[in-house]
């Protein structure tokens, strides 16, 4: 019974995994890699795409009490395959295109068929970029760096 529970555990952390980086990716990123994949787009809204508000909410030094930091704009969408699988979606901004995409992404990734499909075709290769712009960026932050040194002279 365990094991079922651990595995369990273990795919629901590999499919936040990869909700997390269809929602960390560039809209025309994920576009141009859903194009190049062969992966089907047909499904059926069961809701959405539509558009909303969700409230924000932070803590002063990650541990004080809880408070509304402002609101964000957040588009869902969820969708059906013909096969039966129901995929969701949440990402930031108003880009519908970009929740149904990652809906049907992670409706064909919950089957087990079609999971290393959509795992080398479309998850891998938006990692690897995603991976490739965050190092150039921290490159590029580090060409600004600037060390401060003081230097004690003698005893005052």
């Amino acid at each position: 019974m365990k094991g079922g529970r651990r595995g369990e555990r273990q795919e629901e952390e590999q499919r936040k995994a990869a909700m997390a980086a269809l929602a960390a990716a560039p809209a025309h990123l994920l576009s141009d890699l859903w194009a190049a994949s062969g992966l089907p787009d047909e499904a059926e809204p069961v809701r959405g795409p539509e558009t909303g508000l969700v409230t924000i909410r932070g803590r002063i030094g990650g541990g004080g009490a809880p408070f509304n930091v402002g609101e964000a704009t957040v588009t869902r969408a969820t969708v059906r395959l013909p096969t039966g699988e129901v995929g969701h979606a949440y990402v930031l901004g108003r880009d519908r295109e970009k929740a149904r995409l990652s809906a049907i992404a992670d409706a064909l990734w919950q089957d087990p068929k079609r999971r290393g499909q959509v795992e080398a075709r479309l998850l891998e290769p938006l990692r690897a970029r995603l991976a490739d712009a965050d190092r150039r960026r921290r490159e590029e932050t580090a060409a600004t760096k600037v060390d401060f040194f003081t230097m004690v002279r003698g005893e005052d």
